[in-house]
């Protein structure tokens, strides 16, 4: 890292004016003679979806960006801020650089444990097989944040939780849990599996934004022992904001192999502990040949803070009578492999630079996840105070969250663990949590 950070120069200047690409140019060229190569040139767009029409114009004018086999342009988040504007924007982009030549960035897609998941499902033939209504009961996606917004409240207050997190982190976990198999390990094929998903997500009706989503926002409380403000007291947030901070959706896609499974998707700031958990739960066994009441199977993926896949299932505990209780089967990055995990980042931008497109979106997967939002945007924009809750900071949320599990479940499932540190339940305990999930 020392050695590539010491090859590194700095090139500063407003994006917003000619002379900074002018300048840009004159560097990128001495260093290409120096080396006596043309490089692979990888522009990083890390800006607000405003700027992104200057900035591609600007490159694609002064001919930065123009070889189709080695210059690419990363986008990242937010593209866009509704469905117009993403549109706009692919157009815009796509008339001055081609389709190879983008990579819309989630850094989600770059976790260890997110690209596990495909290789979970279609390596391992003894789980696709269940992977589909007649086995499932629900699916549960939960990314909690353990910060606040801090001092981004400025950008905050003109997002929420909705655009920040479900319209992309979210919705690219469901695509890969609910995704087909791809014809091929590919770019073109898995993006095609992703986007159909999308594509089936049921439509919110203006009405059923307020019977399957809730939103809220955090009050003043306590994170491990610290005050917290509330929301609306943050730096730069508008003191009447109806912006969400927390979101809670009912999901359901419309194909043969989903119908009838609701999807679960919740987010939130200033939560007890940082955790994102995908959750499926199978349905109760059909055999009722035992005294003991049965727990549904359940499968478990910690994307953080451990990387984990855990399986819930009924085994008999030793003793001369048949008395089953609840065990869990374990699989843990740390304890099967010993090399180090590169960073979401570091990969994904490894992938650019090797013109690997796989674990970044497509225009078209962009514009389908912003069309499974919109109906929340527009009922929320027309009704701004409508449906909107609090909760106290510290906490896992409005109780409604809870009760948009009903019939399925009675509470969110949660991660036994601490800090980061695994933390042993007692079996009362595991039997209480899996109660409260069926």
């Amino acid at each position: 890292m020392g050695e590539f950070c010491g090859a590194g120069q700095l090139c500063p200047g407003d994006f917003m004016n000619k002379e900074t690409y002018t300048t840009l140019k004159d560097r990128i060229k001495d260093f290409e003679e120096r080396e006596q190569q043309r490089g692979v040139r990888m522009f990083y767009l890390a800006v607000a979806p405003r700027f992104i029409e200057a900035i591609a114009d600007a490159l694609c004018n002064q001919k930065l960006c123009n070889r189709d086999a080695l210059d690419r342009i990363v986008v990242e988040k937010p593209f866009g801020t509704d469905l117009e504007s993403a549109r706009k924007l692919n157009h815009y982009i796509n008339k001055r650089f081609k389709a190879k030549q983008i990579y819309h960035i989630d850094h989600y897609l770059g976790k260890e444990m997110v690209q596990n998941i495909m290789a979970f499902r279609f390596a391992n033939y003894v789980f696709e097989p269940l992977w589909n209504n007649k086995y499932i009961d629900h699916i549960q996606i939960s990314v909690a944040e353990e910060v606040s917004v801090g001092s981004r409240g400025g950008y905050y207050d003109s997002s929420g939780a909705l655009r920040d997190m479900i319209q992309n982190h979210l919705l690219q976990l469901l695509c890969i849990v609910a995704m087909d198999c791809p014809k091929a390990y590919e770019a073109e094929a898995i993006r095609d599996a992703k986007v159909k998903v999308l594509k089936n997500v049921r439509p919110f009706t203006p009405q059923g934004v307020f019977k399957d989503v809730v939103r809220a926002q955090y009050t003043a409380g306590e994170i491990h022992g610290k005050p917290q403000v509330g929301y609306k007291e943050e730096g730069q947030v508008a003191a009447d904001s109806s912006t969400e901070t927390f979101v809670a959706a009912r999901m359901f896609i419309d194909t043969e192999r989903w119908k009838g499974v609701p999807f679960y998707l919740r987010t939130g700031k200033c939560m007890p502990r940082q955790s994102s958990v995908i959750m499926i739960q199978f349905k109760e066994s059909p055999h009722k040949i035992f005294k003991d009441d049965l727990m549904p199977n359940q499968l478990i993926i910690s994307i953080q803070p451990e990387l984990e896949i855990g399986l819930m299932f009924e085994g008999k505990v030793p003793g001369l009578h048949m008395k089953l209780e609840s065990v869990e089967m374990d699989f843990m990055y740390k304890d099967n492999f010993k090399e180090s995990l590169p960073e979401a980042y570091e990969a994904l931008l490894l992938d650019v630079l090797e013109g690997d497109a796989t674990q970044f979106m497509r225009d078209d997967q962009i514009e389908a996840a912003w069309k499974v939002v919109m109906p929340m945007l527009n009922a929320w924009k027309k009704s701004p105070k409508k449906g909107l809750l609090t909760y106290e900071a510290g906490t896992w949320g409005p109780k409604a969250a809870n009760a948009l599990l009903k019939p399925f479940a009675k509470d969110w499932f949660r991660l036994s663990h601490e800090n980061g540190v695994e933390q042993k339940l007692s079996e009362p305990e595991k039997k209480a949590q899996l109660v409260a999930a069926t």
